[in-house]
């Protein structure tokens, strides 16, 4: 395996395209790496995972919070874990950020390293360093950013999702459509779901182009301080949606689009809103749905992406263009309730 090395302020990150979670053995020492895991991961792959020390949490993200962070902490006491330490998560978002959170701040920091499994992961929660817990309703709440030494991307692991963890990585891979890719968008529309199922080289190329898209806007800012701020388009409403009601990540941040881009027609004139809501519906993604605004809102209100009485909005001024653009928290507000 040919790793595709990506310098961050924090050192190289080994990017491995078209991998396989059978060769993980040559990426970290065995005896010296433990596997961060859930028991859907773990059954689904348990043969390939003979031999290593494997710590296996409850799936969910009602389990990416500080008590999970505690007990696996206590675990890797007990199993007598050093500084030499390496932590690999193996997993979807829920997982990858647990294991880098974990692994930031046991003994102030050890080596980790990420087999996303679920294909969401692998175009956007195991990619750019944000690692964090959920603090009651508010997501991500706590946390650290800081890089993984190595992602393995194996695609075969993807074989087992169902069609509704599809549509969820489709999510941000439209996301990143709409921001900053025209050309992919337009793919996206030519083609659908099945196709790229059992495309296995359209899908490896849609995997390493969104992987690397989201890496070279962290690369030139990592720690948030601008141009990162874009790939939070559908997720300031959309994470205020998902701690409220039993939808994914992906569909909450689906209709976050949705809201996001009516909101780009009244500030920006952005006429695409018709082609993000076909694209969405297109890929298994909800476009409309029934919920308390009001309630959804006292949410919003700690997002971290607000900056005094301003909320920095992600809006797009075209397909594959997206800007920051600030927002008074009361007008947000008024306009998002009169569009129920």
């Amino acid at each position: 395996m040919n790793p595709k090395k990506i310098r961050f302020s924090q050192g190289r990150v080994e990017y491995y395209f078209d991998g396989s979670l059978k060769k993980l053995g040559q990426l970290t020492d065995k005896k010296k790496t433990i596997i961060l895991t859930d028991e859907h991961v773990f059954a689904a792959h348990q043969d390939k995972l003979k031999g290593w020390d494997v710590i296996t949490l409850k799936p969910g993200e009602a389990y990416k919070i500080q008590a999970t962070v505690d007990s696996v902490i206590e675990t890797l006491i007990e199993m007598q874990a050093d500084r030499q330490t390496t932590l690999v998560g193996i997993g979807g978002g829920v997982i990858t950020d647990l294991t880098g959170y974990i692994a930031s701040i046991y003994m102030r920091g050890i080596r980790f390293g990420f087999v996303p499994t679920s294909l969401l992961a692998m175009v956007d929660a195991a990619i750019g360093g944000k690692n964090g817990i959920d603090v009651g309703e508010y997501k991500n709440m706590v946390g650290v950013i800081r890089q993984p030494a190595f992602l393995l991307f194996d695609p075969s692991l993807l074989q087992t999702l169902p069609d509704t963890h599809w549509s969820d990585g489709f999510a941000e891979i439209i996301k990143h459509a709409c921001i900053k890719d025209r050309s992919a968008f337009r793919t996206l529309e030519g083609t659908d779901l099945k196709t790229i199922q059992e495309n296995k080289r359209l899908l490896s190329w849609l995997i390493q182009r969104n992987a690397l898209l989201k890496t070279k806007v962290v690369v030139q800012d990592e720690f948030e301080s601008g141009e990162r701020k874009l790939l939070n388009f559908g997720h300031t409403l959309g994470h205020a949606i998902e701690t409220q009601y039993e939808l994914s990540h992906g569909q909450s941040v689906s209709l976050g689009m949705v809201y996001a881009s009516r909101l780009s027609e009244k500030f920006l004139g952005f006429n695409g809103t018709d082609r993000v809501i076909r694209l969405l519906e297109q890929y298994g993604l909800p476009t409309a749905a029934s919920f308390k605004m009001d309630k959804v809102l006292s949410i919003l209100r700690m997002d971290k992406k607000r900056v005094s009485r301003e909320m920095n909005y992600i809006l797009l001024e075209k397909v594959g263009k997206g800007v920051i653009y600030p927002i008074e928290l009361k007008t947000l507000e008024q306009e998002l309730l009169a569009l129920g």
